[in-house]
């Protein structure tokens, strides 16, 4: 026993020993390779100061000839036209990636087409709004959420064609004029004679709708009117009349409530029913800071330094290897 532990000892310290010398061998080829570096960029300090300054002229020049600007438009979809809506977007974004200035300009009344660079439409996403009073609804995100996740469920195609609002997203090459794209690509999407007859009917249908309603409206408070004088003037004596009478009043006046929330919502489709798509509102000319827009000041020089090293480092291993091979 005594013969062993001493050299168990002395073989810890030597193991001690070289983790050491590895250590410091790591750390010195670490000050080594810095000192190399920053003797590297002393020696060359004027390529890589023309380098630099080149590549954010180059960069602060493409920057300001390669802006591009987000245009926005709300819209809400009526008479079950959603998939309608989304099929013209679609043919919109086709003829824009084929280049087909011609149709844009003359079927659409695009001015400017070759402004235009994409356009997409989403749907803005209101998960209260979609189960809201609406139990089937409900029912199947619930089912669907237990085969997936269900934030992507909600911004699903299938599902997001259940909101009501929608985002029409175009992105522009220069600051426009929104009556020279905003507003003929609106017509364009409206233009459909399926669509407009079936607007007409709906916006007559509408109207009957909220006169009936106003008529019966006007009975109702004609016969509370009449009940409250008649209630008035004499008295009742029979609790059974009174009780029986008294729950006709509590439905009729249910009755008289509901027609008026009814009215409520009639009257605000009015205003949604002056189109198949109507716009709700448009934000227009936003300087789009995504991706590199605007940073390719900083980012070119950059990539410049990156392959200047790397010619440095490929001519210093060709060298090296033509040497040994020579």
């Amino acid at each position: 026993m005594s013969t062993k532990v001493p050299q168990n000892l002395e073989d810890q310290e030597i193991d001690l020993v070289q983790i050491s010398k590895k250590i410091s061998n790591f750390f010195g080829r670490i000050n080594s390779s810095i000192f190399r570096t920053i003797q590297f960029f002393l020696r060359n300090w004027i390529i890589v100061l023309v380098l630099v300054v080149s590549g954010f002229a180059i960069g602060w020049y493409l920057d300001s000839t390669r802006k591009t600007y987000s245009n926005q438009i709300i819209v809400e979809p009526n008479f079950e036209s959603v998939d309608y809506l989304y099929s013209k977007i679609d043919l919109l974004q086709s003829k824009v990636i084929s280049n087909d200035t011609v149709f844009l300009k003359n079927v659409v009344g695009v001015k400017k087409p070759k402004l235009i660079k994409k356009i997409q439409i989403r749907p803005i996403v209101e998960a209260y709004k979609l189960v809201e009073n609406k139990e089937r609804n409900f029912q199947l995100l619930e089912l669907m959420a237990e085969n997936g996740d269900i934030n992507k469920i909600l911004v699903d195609t299938i599902t997001s064609k259940n909101y009501r609002y929608h985002t029409i997203s175009l992105i522009t090459s220069e600051v426009g004029n929104d009556k020279e794209f905003v507003a003929p690509i609106l017509i364009f999407l409206n233009d459909s004679e399926h669509f407009n007859a079936i607007q007409k009917i709906e916006l007559k249908n509408l109207e009957a709708s909220i006169v009936q309603n106003d008529s019966i409206i006007k009975q109702i408070n004609t016969f509370l009117s009449n009940f409250s004088d008649k209630t008035n003037g004499s008295p009742k004596n029979n609790s059974l009349v009174y009780y029986n009478e008294n729950t006709q009043l509590n439905d009729l006046i249910k009755t008289k409530q509901g027609l008026i929330e009814e009215q409520g919502r009639n009257r605000l489709k009015l205003v949604s029913y002056q189109n198949t798509i109507k716009e709700i509102g448009r934000i227009i000319n936003v300087e789009s800071k995504k991706s590199i827009n605007s940073k390719l000041k900083f980012y070119i020089p950059f990539i410049f330094l990156i392959g200047f090293i790397g010619m440095v480092l490929v001519r210093r291993f060709y060298n090296k290897q033509k040497a040994l091979h020579s």
